[in-house]
Parts: C-alpha cells; structure tokens; sequence
C-alpha cells in the first residue's frame, strides 16, 4: 500500500511538473514571438452534428475531412453554444460582446414596430420591439484590434444591419476591409437543377483541380490573409454556406451523395421530403464548406510568416472555427437536415438551436484535447483580448468570460473558466422573445425552458416551464444523461425550477430585456382578452405628445413610444423610448429629436399590447410594398 501511494504521489508531481514546464515553454514562446494573429470562421447554419467529428449514435453521412483534421490540431467542445438561436443577434453578440437581451438584437432584421407577422386572428404572442442592428458607435472587437495595431479584415455576410446592405457596414465597425461575395452559394438559374459549374474558363465559377466550384466569398478571404500576412491580422470569416438556398453547383458532388444516401437523382428542383440528414444537396453544401475552409487552414500551415522568420503563419494564428446557430432543420417543401439527438434547431432555444460545433487552435493550446466544458460565442471577444494581452477598453461591457487560462493550461477543467465575480461559471442564458418564445437558462447539469406561450394554448405540452438534466458531472466527468430534452423534470422538482426562474429573471431584469405581449385580435379565448385598454386620441404641443386611452378593466402597466427619423426610406427604421404613463389615462412623451413618424404602445397588466395607430402585418406590408410610417402619425 505505500509502494502504491509512493508512486501516485510521484506520477502526481511528475505531471504537475509536466504541465508547468509545457506552460513556461509557451510563455517563453509568447515573449519570443510577434503578436499573434487571429482567423475566426463563422459558417452560417451549420448544425452541431453536421460536422463529422461530431458524429454521436447515427453517423452523419457528411464528409468534412479538413474539419476533422483541424479538431486534432486543436480543442474540440462538445458543450459550445451560440448566444442565441439565429443568426443577426449571434453575429451582432460576438463581436459586440453584448448579451442579445441586453442589446436588445434578439431576432433577424428588426427595427420596426411591434405587429403580428401574418394574421391577427390566428396569432396569439406579438414579439416585442427589438433593435435592426448593432449601435454604429459600438466597440466591437474588430475595433480594439485596430486600434491596437491589427489589420482588420471580413469577408462573407454581416447581417448586423437592418438589411445586408443597410448602415452600419463592416468598415462602419473596425474593419479596414470589407468584401461580400456570395460566390458559389448564389442561387442557379432557373433552378438548382441547373446551371452547374463546368470547366469552362469563361465560367465564374469553373471547376479546379480537385473538381470544387470556385467560390469567392473563400478567395477574399484567402486574399486577405496574402495581402496583410506582413502585419498582425484579425480576419472574421463569415461564410455563406450553409445557409438557404439549398443546392450545389457541384453536379459531380450531387450524384456522388445520391449514390451515398441510396436515393434517386432528383427531379424536382424545388422540394425536398426525405427525413433526416438525406439531402443530398446539403450534403454537398456541407463538403464544398469543409473544402474551403480546408484552403484556410492549409495556406496558414504552409506561408511562411514574414513577421517570424523561419515558422509558419499557423504556429502564430488563434483560429476559432464555429457557427451562428444550430442547424436549420427545414422551411416549407424542403428538409434540411437534422440535429438529432439534440431537439429542435435554429429559431428554437432548444438544444439543437443553440448548441454547435466549435473548434479552436493556436500557439500554447493543447492538441488533440476533447473538451465537455460549457462554453459560448460571447466569450470569444474577452477571451481574444486576453490571448493577444490587449486591455479591455475602458467602461466596455462584456458578457462572456475569458477562456484563454482553460486554453492554455487545462481546457477540460471547467473550474478555470471565471465569471465575473472570480468564481467557476455555472451558468448560461438565453433570450429568444420570437417565434418558439423562450427565454432559457442553463445551471450546471440542468436547463429550464420558459415558454411565454402558455396561456389558454390548444397545445397541452405548451407549459410555462420545462426542467431537463442534460448531463450528470457529480462523479468529475460529464456523462450524457438527456441532451434530447424528452423528461420533463417541471413538475417532479418544482424547487429547482423555481430557482432557475427566479435566477433568470433577476438576469434578464438586469440586462433590461424585453418580452412578447398578447395579442388583443386573436379570435379564439384568451385570458382578459375583454379587459384590453382602448386608445382614444393624440394631440401634440410643440415636441410633446399626449396620448389619451380607456381603461376596459385592465391597468395600463407600460407606455412605449416607437418612432423612426427616416420615414419612408428604403432601410426604414424604427426606435423605442419610455413613455410616461400619468393618473389621468393618459401618456406623455417628448419625440426624439429629428422624428418623422411614431406610434405609441400600451401594455395592460395582463401582458396585452395596444398599438396606436394599430399597425398592419408584416406579411400585409410586405405584399404591399408599404412601409410601417405609411399607417403611423406624421410628425408635422
């Protein structure tokens, strides 16, 4: 027994004496070299079991060799969420550093007024007013980086304005430069039966050596990396793929993931029904990704450094390989993929919309290491700061936390990832005030769902609160217990789920969030739809407003004034400010300066939501080619 505790205490401190010479080496190395660069990927609704080496109970039958060989060079995190369950807030977090709740980006696109998408008969939740973009004067990460001396580079989409192409754009953000190809993933003409690259040196997108369409949106960003590898670099690569539309101009890759998938050469071009990871146009979709980002990797292992004679651009990149949101499972007539085991995917807060693959390498990271540790995209901005010893600027809020000590010393130890206060991060939150209405948190092993649709819904599984045990770590390691969210765990342990609320609350009350309101038009019964205020006029002296309403039973609880000061513009966009609600039925306001047109909002105290003007639906807009200002009142 003492030989035996003899040589544990010895393999004990051996290893202890390991770890420290490999961290001072990196250390060393850190003092030696110039500073570092770094490439972060953003692919657009890649699924965290789109990815091979991600493959958990079915293999996925998508090939991503490149990605399977970078997660050796590397840390793979089984654990990595998005900071929501879409794409615009996503983008808008990472490089903001601010929660989407906080920001108030919660959705795509934004910026418009408080209505129902589609009819107001049959829809029951209306989703709060949210922002179109990122503020214009935000510090993003790309702009501490070149104010600290990096070259600044985006390539792909930005979708962090109210429309692609709206104000502010990358180069209104940090980047020096900016380019937004689409490449291979614009859509074929007529249709995706269609139009396939050949060999052709007229075609733009001719076939190389290795039989891949060429696609732009990679070749920018190749081309930044050649042009600015003389300086230290941050490039953000947002890549277009996989988003919709669905479809390949790789004609040879679609055949070859027919005959792998035992299915027939399709013949309609705009459906596609077969369950599960059967699409073989998104098969492709996902090789021709793992193609491209696979000549990133390879160009940064095979450039010499110009700035480190004798190494290569690789051995001095942090590179951060993920995506925006979970897979996208399907839209109408077509099925995407499937993020089984996981529930649900992108616009749902579930697992499957939030959780997806990330893989990250560079100099002192460990390879090879699989990782279960909990961590999310809004960590990447603290974490990249600290990585390259850049302070975070002055009074910035940042609402991930810094990765780079579980990176660099132990990055299966989850106790070196520190919150705010200096202790272990426990905890996680999700707000997604839209579409499936959750807000979610995640403590420890155990997530709580929140529905905000609950009330009178015709769905009986629709409850106010799911509790689910996705792992058990009570042992010190992470074993799978039901990341499918199937065992309702609500009702058995209330105490718990009580916890989880109050705590998510008390997150969201301090990140101001706001949250969806129903609908005072839905035909069908609804709790205290009869008690809904009435508003009854506007007058307006000088730049105040009044705006007077009838109480019906219910108490107006709050007041929101939603206004635009560029009516009638194509990237119309639309604002919220407090209102004041006084004893007398009515609401005043001051309109913000340069207002052209503006609405008033009324939330009772059963969560009801009055417009004044009431607006039309978004859909009712849309096919009309109106904009909101058109129906709301003129500041004259």
């Amino acid at each position: 027994m003492k030989l035996k505790f003899f040589l544990t205490v010895i393999i004990a401190s051996l290893t202890i004496i390991v770890n420290a010479q490999q961290y001072t080496s990196y250390k060393n190395l850190k003092d030696n070299r110039p500073n570092p660069n770094v490439v972060l990927i953003l692919t657009d609704d890649l699924g965290w079991q789109d990815v091979k080496c991600y493959d958990i109970d079915e293999p996925s039958p998508y090939e991503t060799p490149n990605l399977d060989a970078f997660a050796k060079k590397g840390v793979q995190f089984w654990q990595a969420y998005s900071p929501a369950p879409t794409c615009a807030p996503s983008r808008c977090a990472i490089m903001s550093g601010n929660h989407p709740a906080r920001a108030q980006k919660t959705h795509v696109v934004g910026g418009a007024p408080p209505t129902v998408y589609a009819n107001k008969n049959i829809q029951r939740i209306i989703d709060p007013w949210y922002s179109g973009r990122m503020p214009e004067n935000e510090m993003t990460l790309a702009r501490v980086l070149q104010q600290n001396g990096y070259k600044t580079g985006h390539s792909g989409k930005w979708h962090m304005a109210i429309d692609h192409s709206a104000y502010p754009q990358p180069t209104d953000q940090g980047f020096d430069v900016s380019t937004a190809n689409r490449g291979v993933t614009s859509p074929q003409r007529p249709n995706r039966l269609t139009d396939f690259a050949t060999n052709k040196e007229s075609d733009p997108y001719r076939l190389d050596e290795n039989g891949f369409p060429f696609h732009q949106n990679n070749q920018d960003a190749l081309n930044f990396l050649e042009e600015n590898k003389q300086d230290p670099f941050f490039l953000y690569y947002a890549t277009f793929l996989v988003h919709s539309p669905i479809h390949t101009r790789s004609k040879a890759l679609l055949e070859k993931y027919c005959k792998k998938l035992g299915v027939a050469f399709p013949a309609d071009p705009k459906h596609w029904d077969l369950e599960g990871q059967n699409n073989p146009f998104y098969c492709a979709m996902v090789e021709m990704l793992d193609y491209y980002v696979g000549q990133v990797f390879n160009y940064l292992e095979t450039t010499d450094d110009p700035r480190w004679p004798g190494h290569k651009l690789s051995e001095n990149t942090y590179i951060i390989f993920t995506s925006d949101n979970g897979g996208m499972e399907s839209h109408p007539g077509e099925v995407i993929t499937d993020n089984y085991p996981l529930d649900k995917g992108k616009i749902n807060a579930k697992e499957g919309g939030t959780r997806v693959p990330l893989l990250i390498s560079g100099p002192g990271i460990k390879k090879g290491v699989q990782s279960d540790v909990a961590v999310n995209g809004l960590d990447f901005y603290p974490t990249i700061l600290s990585l390259l010893n850049i302070d975070k600027p002055k009074d910035k809020n940042l609402d991930g936390d810094d990765l780079s000590t579980l990176l660099l010393k132990d990055p299966t130890n989850s106790k070196l990832v520190l919150n705010k206060k200096g202790k272990e991060r426990t905890t996680m939150m999700w707000h997604f005030p839209h579409s499936s209405y959750q807000s979610t948190i995640r403590i420890d092993d155990y997530k709580l769902i929140r529905n905000y649709d609950y009330k009178n819904n015709p769905n009986p599984r629709k409850t106010e609160f799911e509790l689910y045990k996705l792992y058990d770590t009570s042992t010190g390691t992470s074993k799978r217990v039901d990341i499918e969210e199937a065992n309702n765990l609500a009702t058995s342990d209330p105490e718990r789920a009580k916890l989880m609320n109050d705590k998510l609350t008390s997150l969201l009350t301090e990140m101001k969030a706001s949250y969806p309101s129903y609908n005072p038009y839905y035909k069908k019964d609804l709790e205290h739809k009869e008690t809904v205020p009435t508003a009854i006029v506007a007058s307006k002296n000088k730049n105040e407003v009044t705006f007077t309403y009838k109480e019906n039973g219910a108490k107006v609880v709050k007041a929101n004034l939603i206004y635009t000061t560029n009516g009638g513009h194509h990237y119309e966009e639309w604002f919220k400010a407090d209102a004041k609600i006084t004893s007398k039925n009515t609401v005043i306001v001051d309109l913000p300066k340069g207002t052209t047109h503006y609405v008033i909002n009324l939330i009772d105290e059963h969560n009801f939501l009055v417009s004044y003007p009431e607006m039309p639906t978004r859909k009712e807009l849309t096919a009309k080619k109106e904009n909101y200002s058109k129906y709301a009142i003129p500041n004259k």
